[in-house]
């Protein structure tokens, strides 16, 4: 399948920030691909009157907010494009952006593609999700110059950031978009964990470029941004039955303890403890361990170290 006029949805979730949003749009406006825009309001504030001044978009609002899953599947069901972008609103797209993101989907065996999401000092945030054998999900050559994305690498590559990335409509459609029980964090990691399932490849495209400002949801260390992660990490812990090897088990406890004590010892917060308490309590065990989705040449020091850098940006 070819990108072709009115075939691509592109949905931008938003929860109150028109400042990012207007540059989200302005960046869409640019595209060198006809498209179609659905601006998802996550709860009270003033997309519809950004989205005016754009008239290839179309408001969704979701009063109280949800979340960012739900937000995002409330903007697929209302669009009808064959290929599906979710975009943040805080990232601006090169104009090529879609015209690049959706080649790949030239291949029926395609259900997903990955693009080059940079930080604004430059270096990059995202070539999509890699994880590592106790499925913690790390954004791949995170921190390195944009040159180190080279041809993609898509082999490696577990699926899109949630910031950014393609999808085909009827593979989201299959297995009923993302879930919703993942409010913020994982989500985009579970999606692309059900698609592989489901047997659907995962495409790189570093020609599709964007920036991701990042963490302006909740705020960098943030007491909600922690126990967000921690929520959605213990509840993907069960999700996929991690704890169901004994190796396995006392590498996801070291990596957690580990976590958690740097929390407490840099932050003096409590946050993320909480929130791995109430993922475990709101997870159940329903697939399972997705062995050959896991880059398992990343060791628990590696692990450790990727985690506090992140936690230090």
């Amino acid at each position: 399948m070819s990108a072709k006029a009115g075939t691509v949805d592109v949905v931008v979730p938003t929860h109150n920030r028109p400042d990012l949003l207007q540059g989200c749009l302005d960046s869409l406006g640019r595209q060198t691909l006809r498209h179609r825009v659905v601006v998802v309001e996550d709860g009270p504030g003033s997309a519809a009157e950004v989205a005016a001044r754009h008239p290839e978009a179309s408001v969704v609002r979701l009063d109280p907010s949800r979340g960012f899953a739900s937000a995002v599947n409330a903007g697929v069901r209302a669009g009808e494009g064959a290929l599906v972008v979710f975009l943040n609103d805080d990232v601006t797209a090169e104009p090529d952006f879609l015209e690049r993101i959706t080649e790949p989907f030239a291949d029926p065996t395609v259900g997903m593609v990955a693009p080059l999401l940079l930080r604004p000092d430059g270096t990059i945030d995202s070539l999509g999700l890699e994880a590592d054998p106790t499925l913690a999900v790390f954004p791949r050559l995170w921190g390195k110059a944009p040159e180190a994305a080279g041809a993609g690498g898509g082999d490696a590559v577990l699926g899109p950031a949630g910031a950014g990335g393609a999808y085909r409509r009827r593979a989201l459609e299959a297995i009923d978009g993302l879930d919703e029980r993942l409010v913020s964090y994982n989500e985009d990691a579970d999606l692309a964990l059900r698609l592989r399932a489901a047997g659907w490849r995962c495409a790189v495209v570093a020609d599709a470029r964007a920036v991701h400002l990042g963490s302006a949801s909740f705020g960098r260390r943030s007491s909600a941004q922690l126990y967000r992660l921690g929520f959605s990490r213990a509840f993907m812990l069960r999700k996929y039955r991690v704890f169901g090897d004994p190796g396995r088990a006392a590498r996801a406890l070291l990596s957690e303890a580990g976590s958690v004590a740097f929390q407490l010892a840099r932050n003096r917060d409590v946050s993320g403890l909480r929130g791995r308490i109430a993922g475990w309590r709101s997870g159940r065990a329903e697939l399972p361990f997705p062995a050959q989705a896991l880059n398992r040449s990343i060791t628990t020091r590696e692990g450790f170290a990727r985690r506090r850098s992140f936690q230090d940006a």
